[in-house]
C-alpha cells in the first residue's frame, strides 16, 4: 500500500517509534516495556503496515490516558519482514529488553514462537486467530481480542444456510453444494477448513472438491471452472484479499452461479475496490468494525491516526488498524488489573488480568471479551457482513454457543 511510509524509510520509522512511544513525562517513573513484531516490508505488508500503525497509535492513546495505573508504556516495535529466520532473533532481543508482553503479527511469528512463549510465560497477542490457540491447556499465553477463524467459519456458513438457502428454488429438493477455495499449505488459509466442513455436514451440505488457490494468484479460471462443474451453491474463500478478489472476478466473468463467503483476512475495504461488481453480495466475517464506522471508540481511533500518522490519508486506512487497537486495548486492561494485584508478570497478566475478563467491552464492535482458565475463545457470537453497493452492511449476528451449546462446550474448543 504505497500511501504509507516508503519501505526504505520504515526501518528508521520503527526505530524512532521504539524510542519515542511511551517516554515517560514523569521524572523517576520507569516505563513498562511492551514488544511488537510486525511485517511492514515482507509478504504480508499490505495489511501489516496498517496493523503496525494501529499498534503505535493505540500505545500513544494508552499513555495519554494514564498508562498502566500511572506508569507509562514504552513500545519496542520491530519489523521481521515475514521472514521466519528473523523471528527468533527479534524475540530474543525483546526478551533482553525485558518486555512484559508482546504484540505479534500473523501465522509465521505466532506459530514459530508458540512453544517458546509458553515456556517463557510471555503473553503474546497476535492477529493470527487460529482456533488451536484458544485452548489454554496447550497454548495458555497465546491470546487475541477476536473470535477465532473456526468459529467465524462456522458462523458464516450457518448464516448463509439460514438466510440464502431457504430462499433457493431447490430448497427442500436437494442438498446445497459447498466448495472451499484456499491455499492448502498456509496455516491461516487451511486452519478453519476442518471446522467449516464439519459445520457443512451438520447443516446437511454436499461437499465438493477443495480448490487450491495460491495467495499470490491473479488468474484462477481453472479453479472456478471446477466449481462450476460441481455446480457449487456456495464458495468459501480462505485466502487474503488479493487472491480472493481475483477469484471473484473470474467467477463473475465465467458466470459461476454461486454465492461467496470470504474469511476475515480476505474481507477488507480493498475487496470491493479490487473486485468491483464481482464483490456485490459477497458475505464475510470481521472480528471488529471497519475503519471509520460509527461505533464506540472509533472517534478516538481516527483522532489518534490523524495526530500520530499525519502522512497517511484517513480514507486509505483499513480494518487492520482496528484489529491492532483491539489487541492493545485488551492487553492494556489486563495489565492494569495485574498491576493493581501487584503481579505485572506474564502469569500475572494472564491469570489476574485476562482470565478475570467476563464480558469486558472494549468498543470498536469487538464482541465483549471473556477468557477463562479452560477456554480462551472470547465469545460465541459472530457478526456476518454483506457487501451491498460497495459498502459493508451487517447481515446477521449468529450465536453458536447458544445454538449448539453441547458442541461448543465439549467438541469445538481448539479446532
Amino acid at each position: 500500500m504505497n500511501f504509507l511510509i516508503p519501505r526504505a524509510k520504515l526501518s528508521a520509522f520503527l526505530i524512532t517509534l521504539s524510542l519515542v512511544i511511551g517516554v515517560s513525562s514523569v521524572t523517576g517513573t520507569a516505563a513498562i516495556r511492551i514488544g511488537s513484531l510486525v511485517d511492514v516490508t515482507g509478504g504480508t505488508s499490505d495489511a501489516g503496515r496498517d496493523y503496525a500503525f494501529g499498534i503505535g497509535e493505540a500505545i500513544h492513546y494508552i499513555n495519554d490516558n494514564g498508562g498502566i495505573n500511572g506508569k507509562k508504556v514504552k513500545l519496542y516495535q520491530f519489523d521481521y519482514g515475514y521472514r521466519i529466520p528473523e523471528i527468533l532473533a527479534k524475540y530474543k532481543l525483546l526478551k533482553q529488553l525485558k518486555v512484559v508482553a508482546i504484540l505479534g503479527w500473523e501465522s509465521n511469528d505466532t506459530d514459530a514462537l508458540s512453544s517458546i512463549i509458553t515456556q517463557d510465560k510471555m503473553p503474546y497477542l497476535s492477529a493470527f486467530h487460529a482456533a488451536h490457540l484458544t485452548n489454554p491447556g496447550k497454548t495458555p499465553f497465546n491470546l487475541f481480542a477476536a473470535t477465532d477463524y473456526s468459529t467465524n467459519a462456522r458462523a458464516a456458513i450457518t448464516v448463509w444456510f439460514d438466510k440464502n438457502w431457504s430462499k433457493h428454488p431447490d430448497f427442500g429438493k436437494r442438498k446445497p453444494r459447498f466448495v472451499a477455495s484456499y491455499e492448502f499449505d498456509h496455516p491461516y488459509c487451511s486452519g478453519p477448513i476442518r471446522a467449516i466442513k464439519d459445520q457443512a455436514k451438520i447443516l446437511g451440505f454436499e461437499i465438493g472438491p477443495d480448490q487450491h488457490v495460491d495467495l499470490s494468484a491473479i488468474d484462477n479460471k481453472i479453479q472456478v471452472l471446477a466449481m462450476r462443474d460441481f455446480k457449487a451453491d456456495l464458495v468459501w474463500h480462505g485466502n487474503t484479499t488479493l487472491s480472493v478478489s481475483a477469484t471473484l472476478r473470474d467467477a463473475y466473468a465465467l458466470e459461476l452461479d454461486a454465492n461467496h463467503i470470504a474469511s476475515s483476512w480476505g474481507f477488507d475495504e480493498n475487496l470491493p475496490r479490487l473486485a468491483g461488481k464481482a464483490a456485490e453480495g459477497v458475505m464475510g466475517v470481521t472480528t471488529n468494525a471497519f475503519f471509520g464506522d460509527n461505533v464506540p471508540m472509533m472517534d478516538t481511533v481516527v483522532e489518534f491516526a490523524e495526530k500520530y500518522s499525519p502522512g497517511v490519508p484517513i480514507e486509505k486506512r483499513l480494518i487492520w488498524s482496528i484489529r491492532a487497537w483491539a489487541n492493545v486495548l485488551a492487553l492494556w486492561e489486563a495489565m492494569k488489573r495485574a498491576d493493581r494485584a501487584g503481579d505485572l508478570t506474564g502469569p500475572g497478566i494472564l491469570k489476574k488480568g485476562f482470565e478475570t475478563f467476563s464480558g469486558y467491552d472494549i468498543g470498536l464492535k469487538v464482541p465483549p471479551l471473556t477468557y477463562t482458565a479452560t477456554d480462551h475463545r472470547i465469545a460465541g457470537k459472530v457478526t456476518i457482513y454483506e457487501i451491498k453497493d460497495a459498502k459493508f452492511q451487517v447481515l446477521e449476528v449468529v450465536d453458536l454457543k447458544n445454538r449448539w451449546p453441547d458442541k461448543w462446550a465439549k467438541e469445538w474448543l481448539g479446532w
